[in-house]
């Protein structure tokens, strides 16, 4: 699944989704299948939210592939396809891939300009990564 928008913008969630797709992925994440009004009346705590939108935003969800839903009697579940840490690590992984293609060495150097600031952890690892690459 490709989010073909990513909005540099943004923080979170919403760097892929509209304001209340991200909200409602936010909510779904916690947990479980989930219906539609379950949902609506987790956005209510924040803000009044129409039922009909609320189920338009979810089952366009399913359309691009980012929810499944299911139905159980008269009752539609809901539930993403990945975890989140599954999604972001999926979405981020193609938007590096993205930045090799069109940019190549520019973004490598980005990258490393970056790691200035970066975790001691993160470094390590990479020089890991680096190692490994080297040996094959």
């Amino acid at each position: 699944m490709k989010i073909h928008q990513f909005k540099t913008n943004e923080t979170g969630l919403n760097r892929f989704f509209g304001s209340l797709e991200a909200k409602v992925m936010d909510i779904l994440f916690e947990g479980p299948e989930m219906t539609i009004k379950y949902v609506k009346q987790k956005l209510d705590q924040e803000k009044s939210t129409n039922f009909n939108t609320v189920m338009t935003v979810m089952n366009r969800l399913v359309d691009k592939g980012i929810l499944v839903k299911r139905v159980e009697k008269r009752t539609s579940m809901y539930k993403p396809l990945l975890s989140k840490e599954e999604f972001l690590r999926t979405q981020s992984k193609e938007l590096t891939q993205d930045l090799m293609d069109e940019f190549g060495p520019l973004a490598v150097n980005h990258m490393l300009d970056a790691l200035d600031e970066a975790d001691p952890v993160l470094i390590e690892k990479l020089e890991q990564k680096i190692k490994q690459l080297k040996e094959k």
